[in-house]
C-alpha cells in the first residue's frame, strides 16, 4: 500500500516531505479561509524547505491556481471583467519576461529571494496607490505575476492595487480570486513553454489540491474562535522562522558547506 501512495510522487521528493506537503497545503488553505492570512506565502516557504528549487514556483502556481479557482468560481457574479482584462494584460509581459530570467536563477539565489520575499510580506508595509484608476490594474498585472515567477506567492501587490478601487466587499474578495487565477494562468504557461515538466509532479498536485480544498471548507471551524490579534502575532513568528531557515539554507550553499 505504502509502495503504491509512493509511487504518486516524483523521485525527488521523498514520501514523508510529499505526505507534509499535503498537510501544510489542508492548513494554508484553512488559514486563508478563517482569518485572511497569506496562506499562499505561508505554502511557498514551508515548500521552499522541501522541494527541489527547480519544481518549487511551478508546482506552487498549479496548487494555488486550484485554490483560486475554487474562489473566483463562487464569486464570479462580482467579478469586473474590466479589471481582469487590464490585469491579464500586464500579467502576459509579467509571465514571458520573469519566466526568461526565473529558469537561470542558481537555487541559492531563489532560496535567499523566496526568504526576503516572505520577511517583507509579514514585517514590512505594503505600498499606498492613494485612488488608483482600473487601468492601473495593468502594471499591478505585470509586477505580481513577474515577481510570482521567482517567488510564487506575490499576490498581495495586487490586492493593494484593488484596495484603492473602492470595491464593496465581495467585489474585492472575487476579483482578488480571479487576479490571483489570472496570475497563476499565465505563470504555469510561461514554465510550461520553458520546457517544466508538469507530469511527474501530477500525484502531489492533485492531492494538495484536494487537502487544501478541505482546509477551505473547514478553516472557519478550525481557526474561527481564536483570538486574530495573538494569531496574527504568531503566525508572522512562524513565517520568519521559515524565511531565517531559507537564507541559512542559501548562506551554507554559498559558504560551500
Amino acid at each position: 500500500m505504502m509502495e503504491l501512495f509512493a509511487s504518486l510522487f516524483p523521485d525527488p521528493l521523498g514520501t514523508l516531505a510529499a505526505i507534509l506537503l499535503i498537510i501544510t497545503s489542508f492548513f494554508t488553505s484553512a488559514l486563508t479561509a478563517a482569518v485572511g492570512l497569506g496562506g499562499g506565502v505561508a505554502l511557498i516557504a514551508v515548500m521552499a524547505t522541501l522541494m527541489p528549487a527547480i519544481a518549487l514556483v511551478p508546482v506552487h502556481g498549479v496548487v494555488q491556481l486550484g485554490s483560486n479557482a475554487g474562489r473566483a468560481l463562487v464569486q464570479l457574479r462580482h467579478v469586473d471583467w474590466m479589471i481582469a482584462l487590464w490585469f491579464a494584460i500586464g500579467a502576459v509581459f509579467g509571465a514571458a519576461i520573469g519566466g526568461a530570467i526565473a529558469v537561470e536563477l542558481p537555487a541559492s539565489i531563489l532560496r535567499a529571494g523566496i526568504g526576503l520575499f516572505v520577511l517583507w510580506t509579514v514585517w514590512g508595509r505594503m505600498p499606498r496607490f492613494g485612488r488608483a484608476p482600473r487601468r492601473a490594474m495593468t502594471v499591478a498585472g505585470f509586477a505580481s505575476t513577474f515577481l510570482s515567477m521567482f517567488f510564487g506567492a506575490a499576490g498581495p501587490i495586487g490586492g493593494a492595487v484593488l484596495a484603492t478601487l473602492n470595491l464593496p466587499r465581495h467585489g474585492f474578495v472575487a476579483n482578488q480570486a480571479v487576479t490571483a487565477l489570472i496570475m497563476h494562468v499565465f505563470k504555469i504557461i510561461a514554465f510550461g513553454a520553458l520546457g517544466f515538466a508538469f507530469a511527474p509532479w501530477a500525484g502531489l498536485i492533485v492531492l494538495m489540491i484536494a487537502s487544501g480544498f478541505l482546509g477551505t471548507l473547514t478553516g472557519s471551524r478550525l481557526l474561527g474562535k481564536m483570538d486574530e490579534a495573538t494569531f496574527k502575532t504568531g503566525f508572522r513568528w512562524v513565517m520568519t522562522a521559515l524565511a531565517l531557515n531559507l537564507l541559512w539554507q542559501a548562506a551554507r550553499s554559498w559558504l560551500g558547506g
